[in-house]
Parts: C-alpha cells; sequence; structure tokens
C-alpha cells in the first residue's frame, strides 16, 4: 500500500492526500502554486485545499495572498484517530443491541479479514486462548497475544518456529504454513487457512460440535508433541 493510499485511509480522496503530501515536501504554497506542482486544475485544487483545511490537514495562513500550510502527519493522524475513537463510543451506544451472536458457521474471506478476527477474539478472550498458526501469521498478532498474557489470560501457542513470550506455554511442530486453529474461553473457534492474499478463508463458529473437536485436535496434538519433547514453557 502506498503513501497516498494510506492517507485516503483518514479520510482524504486522491488529490487531496496529493496536494496533502505536495505541502509536506514543498512547504508553504498558495493555490497556484499547488496546481502547477501537482497538474491538478486550479478550480478542482482550491476545492481540494478547502476540503483537506476542513478535515484537518493543512492551515491557511492569511496574509497578501492566501497560502496553505500542512499539518504535521503524526498531528493529523492522531487527530484522526481520537475522532474515530469519540465516534467509536457513540456508535456503540446508538446502534441496536443485537439480538443474539449467530450459533451457526460463518465463512470469513481475506488475509486482512482473518487476522483482524483473530485479533479480536484475542482481545475479547476472558480466560484462555489456544492457538495453532504459522510463527509469519503469529507476529502480525504478537501485539494482541502480548496484551492477552499481561491480563492474565492462559496462552498455549503451537507453531513451526521458535517464539520467547514469558507467560504462555509454546509448542514446537512442523506444521502446514497457512492452516489456522484458535479457541477462545471454549466459546468460540476460527479454523482455516491463511495465505498473503485475498484467498484466505477460514470458518467462524460457536457451535459446541466444533469447539470440541477443534479441542480434541489440538490436545492430541500437544500430547503427541509432548512425546517427541518439542515443548518450551517461557
Amino acid at each position: 500500500m502506498d503513501i497516498v493510499e494510506m492517507l485516503i485511509h483518514f479520510g482524504l480522496t486522491r488529490q487531496e492526500a496529493t496536494i496533502y503530501l505536495t505541502l509536506i515536501s514543498e512547504g508553504d504554497l498558495n493555490g497556484y502554486e499547488v496546481a502547477k506542482i501537482t497538474g491538478i486544475s486550479r478550480s478542482n485544487t482550491y476545492t481540494s485545499l478547502a476540503a483537506l483545511v476542513e478535515k484537518g490537514g493543512a492551515f491557511v495562513m492569511e496574509g497578501a495572498t492566501t497560502r496553505y500550510t500542512s499539518v504535521p502527519i503524526e498531528e493529523f493522524c492522531n487527530n484522526k484517530i481520537r475522532k474515530f475513537q469519540e465516534t467509536k463510543k457513540e456508535l456503540i451506544k446508538s446502534v441496536p443491541q443485537k439480538r443474539e451472536d449467530s450459533e451457526g458457521y460463518i465463512t470469513i474471506k481475506g488475509h486482512h479479514h482473518i487476522l483482524n478476527k483473530m485479533r479480536n477474539m484475542i482481545l475479547e478472550a476472558e480466560e484462555r486462548v489456544y492457538l495453532s498458526v504459522s510463527k509469519q501469521v503469529l507476529e502480525a498478532i504478537f501485539p494482541e497475544i502480548k496484551d492477552a498474557v499481561k491480563r492474565g489470560i492462559k496462552m498455549v501457542l503451537i507453531t513451526n518456529q521458535p517464539v520467547c513470550l514469558d507467560g504462555a506455554t509454546i509448542y514446537f511442530v512442523e506444521r502446514s504454513q497457512q492452516q489456522i486453529r484458535l479457541i477462545a474461553d471454549s466459546t468460540n473457534v476460527l479454523t482455516g487457512d491463511i495465505d498473503d492474499g485475498e484467498h484466505s478463508t477460514c470458518l467462524y463458529s460457536k457451535k459446541k460440535n466444533l469447539i470440541d473437536l477443534l479441542k480434541d485436535s489440538l490436545k492430541n496434538e500437544i500430547k503427541l508433541i509432548e512425546m517427541m519433547g518439542r515443548n518450551d514453557t517461557k
């Protein structure tokens, strides 16, 4: 993902992101100068500059000629995140209550969607997490795992390369690089395959039969690892 795409995630349009980066690299500019440097038409430039100011990406410098200066990137991001957090709280208070959690089988597709589901399952865990996954995927969700251990969550990890994490029980085993098996609190599970693209597919469920099946599978794998003497408790 390039820097323009990242700025789009923070609410800017492509033209606004281009102008914002121009202000950062070139310094204070007026509308004519921005249009000349970026190649964006003058009418679109002035419209985008006004929107950029409204969205907190630039400040207006009054003078003989109106000029614009960029808001520092860290300040811009922090302000956006703060606003997102405030909006999140309002949304949580305002949206209708969900009737019941689904008791069926939910298909989750896409690398990022699967990682986010794993992160949320770990963040919401109250007692224990069992996770069998490759080290590559483990590293992507490691901050959430460390946070769970600090909260006192029992953390059992099965992975294919050495990992050091105080407070977790870690087992090492040769395994599929793509396979995921995650159980949180013996109440919800995620299982399937993940790769670097959008063809990753996992099944999420709170069905007791799938939970029991996955628990038995992990228990048997752990017993086999222990018999082979390939575990490490940190």
